[in-house]
């Protein structure tokens, strides 16, 4: 189970990569974050978490940063010890591998309640709840859906019941989207009263 507030660690690692002869040092930020999940995800599954964001952001004039987004398999809430544990692995696979040409500050956190959905699978596991949803295109005259997910139809395509109807996309057509915490916040507060 996600913690309500997300956990943190954050550290700081310089890391260097030999580059071919002609090849640019501005590496593609997607390209970047998917050799990043590829060296990471089996430590990661391996000590009992799953995997849910890569994000690199290349510096302008500072640090870049990575953000580890994880979560524990088991039902139960990240520690800062998770963070920690993660963030001792990652570190020392990306030692070894190299990915990332310029320094960078690492920072291991879990998803959080307003998490991001960021596989097809997440869709359904979450269905009936709230959610926010961007799509790369536009879809009857907007990008910005907000509604309840209502997991996936008999063709894959993710499911979100609206207050101006049901519509169906595919997943690939999402280009972002994350629970919406308002009725988990509620249920949390009514539970306590």
């Amino acid at each position: 189970m996600a913690g309500r507030w997300p956990a943190f660690l954050l550290g700081d690692f310089r890391q260097w990569v030999e580059l071919p002869a002609g090849q640019t040092r501005v590496a593609d930020t997607q390209v970047v974050e998917s050799r990043i999940s590829q060296i990471i995800e089996g430590a990661v599954t391996d000590l009992g978490f799953r995997l849910v964001r890569v994000r690199y952001s290349g510096a302008k004039g500072g640090r870049s940063q990575l953000q580890i987004m994880a979560e524990p398999v088991a039902e139960r809430e990240m520690t800062v010890e998770d963070c920690e544990t993660l963030s001792r692995h990652v570190a020392a696979l990306l030692d070894v591998e190299d990915p990332i040409s310029d320094a960078y500050t690492l920072e291991v956190s879990s998803p959080g309640i307003d998490r991001p959905l960021t596989r097809i699978e997440d869709y359904e596991r979450f269905s009936g709840e709230l959610a926010k949803v961007t799509l790369r295109f536009m879809l009857d005259g907007r990008k910005r859906f907000n509604g309840r997910l209502g997991g996936l139809d008999a063709d894959g395509r993710v499911v979100l019941e609206t207050s101006f109807g049901r519509f169906e996309f595919a997943f690939d057509e999402i280009e972002a989207a994350r629970i919406d915490p308002i009725e988990i916040l509620a249920r949390e507060g009514a539970a306590r009263h």
